[in-house]
């Protein structure tokens, strides 16, 4: 089962030659070219998670109860419907108020929210909780309560849990010790596999190539699964990158 988490950089009419209408076919063509049973994206706006919908007819798009809001950009997730059967799932903002659209609180600079899925593997009929987010890129206290929030509602769950996103934090921060904490029972993939913290696994690159800043891009793991396989996706178009940011994937198997 392979997994794929890709911020796909917001639209943003100030990216010039980076902008989203003259990338968005990358997008595509990358997530294509991987065909990952499940997908989590972040920084959508509404207008890119809908053209994502119409290009990729093999995915079923969860949005399960969202308000959608121009304003906003969204973790979202994507199934392939031929891997996996969606039998549940939600939706909830990082905030003291959950249920309140665009709720935010602390030192966040943007509203932040996880969205999930409950999921049946048609091959072998198993059945597990996916969930993608995005935490607060400025704010330092935020994102602690961020990671707090996610931990508790990792540790709600019994059932084999994937947890995607863009962290905006370091391997060696706050944040991923608290979700790779012994009480969220989570590994991080890359660690699995044995992979180093150095500027090669750094996710961002800022449409350079180059990377840069750190590797914040984490699927997190329960202990149901085995990882065979991870990989961060250089890929490019000639000169042109799709996104700001290098996807990253992992391979999984249930135990």
């Amino acid at each position: 089962m392979r997994v794929m988490t890709f911020n796909l950089r917001f639209e943003n009419d100030r990216d010039g030659s980076n902008a989203w209408p003259l990338r968005r076919e990358l997008v595509v063509d990358t997530i294509r070219r991987y065909a990952p049973s499940i997908l989590g994206t972040q920084e959508g706006t509404c207008s890119q998670i809908e053209f994502l919908n119409s290009r990729l007819p093999d995915y079923h798009l969860h949005t399960p109860g969202r308000v959608f809001d121009d304003t906003c950009q969204y973790p979202t997730l994507f199934f392939r419907k031929d891997r996996c059967i969606i039998t549940g799932g939600g939706e909830f903002w990082l905030s003291t108020t959950p249920a309140v659209h665009r709720s935010m609180n602390w030192d966040s600079a943007f509203p932040r929210m996880i969205s999930y899925g409950h999921i049946t593997l048609r091959a072998s009929g198993r059945s597990l909780v996916v969930a993608v987010t995005h935490l607060d890129h400025l704010g330092t206290e935020a994102r602690r309560h961020q990671a707090a929030m996610l931990a508790e509602w990792v540790a709600t769950h019994g059932d084999p849990i994937i947890l995607m996103g863009d962290f905006n934090d370091t391997p060696d921060g706050i944040v991923h010790g608290m979700l790779t904490a012994p009480s969220t029972g989570l590994s991080d993939t890359w660690q699995i596999m044995g992979g180093v913290n150095d500027s090669t696994s750094f996710t961002h690159h800022g449409f350079t190539g180059i990377p840069t800043k750190s590797r914040m891009d984490w699927i997190l793991v329960s202990t149901h699964f085995i990882v065979s396989d991870v990989r961060i996706v250089h890929d490019r178009f000639g000169k042109r990158y799709p996104s700001d940011h290098f996807p990253y994937l992992a391979e999984l198997e249930l135990l």
